[in-house]
Formats: structure tokens, sequence, C-alpha cells
């Protein structure tokens, strides 16, 4: 018996309840973006380009729309909502406004739409191109070792000049200290503190509860309410216009492409020189806002975004709009947030927010007459301070005093002398700051002296003493990072300080392990340091000295026969210690006698003569294996001259030296003792002559003397307890 199996919900209702959840997500996002988009189109065409505004309205959207269409098929986000922001808007204004003075200062009756539009859009075209390059090249992730406080600055500035953006769009006037008498007229002021006191609410309402609705909701309010109290003042349209409170009316303009042949031909090129820094600024503003916009929708969506694919949509986008005669525009950080948080889940959402700005474009110009200027330019005011909080308030809270006050000096630069001098005098003055900052880094790791920290060659005990008594005579200084002019001096200041503190200092060693190079400065700090060394009469020691900083010393000739240089610091503190013991013992040469250093050891003649007579002697040439790792540990060594190494295996094929062995000193106690495989290779270092003891016959010892053989054990303990404790100390003096 068959059972009929459950119809699902046909896929056509749920994709229909997807894409009406999509389209209502918009709503929010789309309402926000005819308000911006107005507030821009004011921003832009205001001042001598007022009377052109329904082409700037008409420009404004052609590029919403655009942009939109192309973020939205092609971002990374599905809910990604593109458009002019409000810092691209800024910098695209401060275009057109350098555009317009050019013309102007040539030719006051000159026509302006012409040029001002193809600049636009030429700008636009390349600030595309421009992003498509660092998409495509891979470059694009550099800018963001941009200096914290030139980015800051260039954002800060940007808002600021948004700001007054604002005060120009609600008096028709730039503010400047040369013209603030005019605006001491008591209808200016009026106008003024209406757009504060929008710019106010707008902190208080929007701001603070962020609810999407709330920012139109306010505008059309301020709009209704305005022309209420017009109306019981008993103030017309037309008077309110003449006062200057509300836009002139405006004709519907047929927006045309600014690619016509009379406009390219009547172009100012000779202005373009002074329309560089701008372009670039266009640019740059694009791109950081590109990188800043998709970095933190990665951190809001918990999704990551391809860089390259993001600047190379936005440079699309860009490029589209030029051509359609649009401006400079990005993805949205804070209208794609209100389409994530509606519950927006594809891309239908962002081509809704491109509908709605097309549908902008057929309606009627002359609608704009009844908006209040103040509203529009309160809204500027609010958007360019609620960035200056951002760069110049909360930024204080994460830079230090000089990053802080050097972004001040940057949005000062910018808003005094443009776009380029501030990127370039703020660059310059982040890389001086980086450079104070790592100056203060010591270049020391940690610091030694020859009583705490040895090579790894095992003494006799009547050189471990001398070492003992007269090892401060050796210092040593691990250093770390790259040294410069900052870094180097500060060492130079330590070695003085340090040779005045231990006028016994005979041999100072540097360690260049951790340094990742040095500057001629540096170079020139070690000159200084070596003057210092031959008046103290110090030997300096140069180990692991990089090819690059030893091929500068030597081309400075600062590599003099009274400098050593050595490879690795284990046989820099050995030359080092057997020059200490050499002047100490002065002529005096232990031979060896294997008798009195048995006696040494056991304290008595007999026990000694007993221990002689059960070893082998051996005698072995300069690099010969003596037992490899692995084998039985069968026997044990007493090296009456000469010198061994202990070898391990490192891995890859290669092996390292871990120890090595004196004249007086012994090996293989423990494997002697315990019976286990040997765990590392002996090897000779010079030719060599060895007493063998055996393990049968140290058995033979311990069952015919015990006495004798418990000697031996306690031998045995303290040589391994010396070596623990000294592997103690060069632990502590590492993790210094």
């Amino acid at each position: 018996m068959a059972f009929p199996s459950a119809s699902p919900v046909p896929s056509r209702h749920v994709k229909l309840r997807a894409w009406l959840n999509d389209i209502f997500a918009s709503a929010a996002p789309a309402v926000l973006t005819v308000s911006f988009g107005l507030s821009y189109s004011v921003l832009i065409f205001s001042g001598p380009l007022s009377e052109y505004l329904p082409y700037g309205i008409a420009a404004t959207f052609i590029a919403t729309a655009i942009i939109a269409i192309v973020i939205a098929l092609g971002s990374t986000f599905p809910i990604a909502v593109g458009g002019p922001e409000t810092s691209t808007a800024a910098v695209t204004a401060i275009l057109a406004t350098s555009v317009v003075e050019h013309i102007t200062a040539t030719d006051p009756s000159a026509h302006l739409l012409g040029p001002v539009l193809l600049t636009l859009s030429a700008a636009t075209i390349i600030t595309g191109l421009a992003l498509c390059s660092l998409g495509l090249t891979r470059i694009g992730r550099a800018i963001r070792y941009v200096p914290y406080p030139v980015i800051g600055g260039f954002l800060g500035a940007t808002a600021l000049l948004i700001a007054l953006g604002g005060v120009r769009v609600i008096t028709n006037m730039s503010l400047r200290f040369d013209n603030l008498a005019s605006f001491a007229d008591p209808m200016t002021m009026y106008e003024l503190l209406a757009g504060i006191a929008l710019a106010f609410t707008i902190y208080l309402t929007w701001h603070r509860s962020r609810n999407p609705l709330a920012l139109p909701a306010l505008l059309i309010a301020g709009v209704v309410v305005t022309h209420i109290v017009f109306n019981f003042a008993g103030i017309s349209l037309e008077q309110a216009q003449a006062l200057g409170w509300t836009f002139q009316s405006l004709p519907r303009a047929t927006f045309s492409l600014p690619w016509h042949l009379g406009d390219i031909e009547n172009y100012p090129w000779q202005a373009v020189p002074g329309l560089i820094g701008n372009l670039i600024a266009v640019i740059f503003v694009t791109a950081i806002s590109t990188l800043f916009n998709t970095t933190g929708l990665e951190v809001a969506t918990s999704r990551e975004a391809n860089l390259e694919r993001e600047l190379n949509v936005a440079g699309a986008a860009n490029i589209l709009s030029g051509l359609f005669g649009g401006y400079a525009g990005c993805i949205s950080l804070s209208r794609s947030l209100l389409n994530f948080n509606g519950g927006a889940t594809s891309r239908l959402s962002g081509l809704t927010v491109a509908v709605i700005a097309v549908l902008m474009l057929v309606a009627d110009p002359a609608l704009l007459s009844f908006m209040p200027k103040f509203i529009l330019g309160g809204l500027l005011i609010y958007l360019g301070v609620d960035q200056l909080n951002r760069w110049i308030i909360e930024s204080r809270r994460r830079l230090s005093t000089i990053e802080y006050l050097s972004l001040l000096a940057i949005i000062f630069i910018i808003v005094k002398w443009g776009f380029i001098a501030g990127v370039l005098i703020g660059t310059i003055i982040g890389c001086a700051t980086f450079a104070l900052s790592a100056s203060r880094i010591s270049s020391i790791k940690f610091g030694f002296n020859g009583a705490e920290y040895r090579s790894s060659l095992d003494r006799s005990r009547h050189d471990l003493a001398l070492l003992a008594a007269h090892g401060e005579e050796i210092h040593g200084l691990n250093l770390q990072s790259y040294l410069f002019f900052g870094s180097a001096n500060r060492l130079y200041q330590h070695v003085k300080t340090l040779l005045e503190h231990h006028p016994e200092c005979r041999y100072l060693v540097f360690d260049f392990k951790l340094v990742t190079g040095i500057d001629s400065s540096a170079a020139y700090s070690f000159a200084q340091i070596r003057r210092s060394a031959i008046e103290n009469d110090v030997k300096l020691v140069l180990v692991n000295l990089p090819r690059a900083a030893e091929k500068m010393l030597r081309s400075g000739e600062l590599l003099a026969s009274d400098i050593l240089v050595m490879p690795d610091l284990d046989h820099a503190l050995e030359w080092c210690e057997n020059e200490i013991i050499a002047r100490h013992r002065g002529l005096e040469q232990e031979e060896g006698d294997l008798q009195g250093w048995f006696a040494g050891i056991l304290g008595s003649d007999h026990d000694a003569a007993e221990l002689a007579r059960r070893c082998e002697r051996v005698e072995v040439r300069a690099f010969e294996t003596i037992a490899r790792a692995g084998e039985p540990a069968d026997s044990m060594l007493f090296i009456l001259n000469g010198r061994i190494g202990i070898i391990v295996d490192a891995g890859g094929g290669h092996s390292t030296r871990v120890r090595s062995l004196g004249r007086h000193t012994t090996v293989g106690e423990m494997g002697l003792v315990a019976r286990q495989p040997r765990s590392a290779t002996i090897r000779a270092e010079t030719d060599s002559v060895l007493y063998v003891l055996r393990a049968d016959a140290f058995s033979a010892i311990t069952a015919s003397n015990p006495a004798l053989g418990q000697k031996l054990l306690t031998y045995f303990m303290s040589v391994l307890a010396e070596r623990l404790t000294f592997a103690s100390r060069m632990i502590g003096v590492l993790r210094r």
C-alpha cells in the first residue's frame, strides 16, 4: 500500500514571499537615499551653480541608480546598497567649486554647466579606472597602510567642508574670516539658527534611535511646520523665496549627457593643472570609503569580503556613472546595514533602491521650491558635525597626543591649502611620528654578563672558578628590530652608561640575530660606540651580523682589525672566555695529569690510582666521531686534553652543537648509570686524549670497592647539578 507524499509549499510562493520581504526591507534605505540625494545635490550645485540645480538633481539620481544597480549585482554582499556617499559628495562639491572659480576668474559671463558636468563625469570615469586598477593589480590593500592620522585628518577635513557646505546652502555665502560681517544680518542669523536647530533635533531623534523612518519623518515635519509658520506670519511662497528661506522656483530641465563636442572644444583646459589635486582627492576618498565601508560590512554581517572584487565593482559602477553624466559613489555602509537589519536577503533590495532613484528623475523639480533651505542645509550640517565628532572627538581616545595633534594639523592644512598639500604633509608627519615612536622602542632585547651566561663549552672547575670570578669582564647585548637614527642613538647612550657603570668590562658582544636591518645613521652610531670602546680599552665582538649590515659597516671602514666578527654567539663567548682564562692564568698551563685530576675528584690518591687502572686510554683525531646517537651507552669519557662536541639532529638533514666539553670534563655519566641509548652524537673537535670507563669496569668498581663507586656517583651528581643550575640561569636570562 502506497502513501501519498506530503506536497511541499510551491517554490514560487516561497520566492514571492522572499521578494516581497526584500522590497519592504529596501524602503528605509530608499527613503534615506532620496533624502541624502537631495542634500548632495544642493551641496554640489550651490552658489553660482544654484540655477542649474535641476541638472544637479538629475546627475545625483543618475549616479545613484547606476551605482546601486552595479553594486547590487556585483558586490560580495547580496544586501549591498550603493550610491554617492557624504564624503564622496563633499569632494565632488569641492571639485565643482574649483572649476567654477577657474572659469569665472577668466570670464565671469562664461557658461558654467557644460564644463562642470564634463569635469564631474571625467573625474568619475578616471576614479572608476583607478579603482579597477587597484582591484586588478591587487594593490588596493596597500591603501590600508596609509597612517591613520592622515586618513582621519583627510576625512575630518571632508566633514568640516560638508558642514561649511551646509552653511553655504542656507545662506548662499561661504563662511570665511573675510566675510563674517555678512552673517550679522538678522535674517541670515535666523536662517542659520533654524538650520542648527534642525541639526540638533536630528541628533536628538534619529542619531540616538537610528529608526530608519525617523529622519524622513523629521524632514517632512520640518517642511510642514515651516509652511505653517509662513502662513501664520503672512509670508507667501514668493516672499519666502525672496527672503532666501526657500529655493527659487526651478524649471524642468531635460537632462542631457555632458559629452557634447561644443562643451569639449570650449572647455577651459588651462584650468586642468589646478584641478589635479581635487581630482586625486575624489579618487582617494572614493577608494578609502569603499574599503572602510566594505570592512565595516564584514564585521556587521560576519561575512568575509573580497576587497579586489569590491574595488572592481565600484570601479565599473563609477565608469558607467561618469559615462551617463553622474558623479562618484561607492557602497554605502549605513544604507546597507539598514537593508540587512530590515531582513533583506537577496540583491533585489539594492535593485529596488535603484528603481526609486530612477523615479526621482521624473519628479517635478518645481517641488523643490517648497523645500526650506535650512532643512537640507541643516541635514548637511548634522552630517558634517557627526563626522567631525567621529574623527576629532572620538578619535582622541584612540590616538596618542602626537598622532592627535598631527590629525588636527592635517585638517588645518587641507582646509587652508587643499587636499594634495594635506596628504603629502600628512604623510610626512605620519612617517616622522612613526620614526619618533619607533625610536622609543628599545633596540636591546636583553643584556647579560659572562658570570651568568656562558658558552656551551664545559670547562674544568679551575676554569669555571676563574670565569665566576672574572665573568663580568664580558658584557653582551642581544639586539632586535630595525636599527635607525633614533634607536641606534639610544643604543650608543646605553653603551656609554654601561661602560661608566662597569669599568671592569673588557669584552662587549653585540648579537644581531634579531636585527632586521640598519641604516647609515646607525652605522655612524656604531662608529661612536667603537670610539668609546677604544677609550675604555674594550674589545668589540659582533655576531650574527646580517650580510647587508656587514657590507654597510665595512664600506664605512667601521669593521677595523680591532673589531672581531664571529658567526654565532656561542663561539664568540667561548673566545672571550678563553681570553679571560689565559690572561688570569698567565703562562701556567696544566698538563692534565690524570692522577692529579682524579685525586682532586675523589680526594684520595689510592682511589685515583684504582680508577685510572680501570680506565682505557684512547686518542682521537679532530672531527672523529666517538659515539653516535641511538647506540648503547656502555661507557663514559674522561677528557684529559682536547675538546669534544655534543651534536643533536636539528631536522631537515641538519645538526647543531648543543655543548662543547673541554679538558678535565666528563661526558656520558647518565648513560653509564641509566644504561639508556645515547641521545646525542659525540664528536672530537680537536685532537684529544680520552680515558674511557666502560660499564663492566664501573660494575667491577662498585662490587669490589663500594666506597669508590659511591664517590663516583657523588661526582656524577655534582656535575649534573652544576649543569642544571647553569641551564636554569640561562633560561632566566632568555626570559627577560
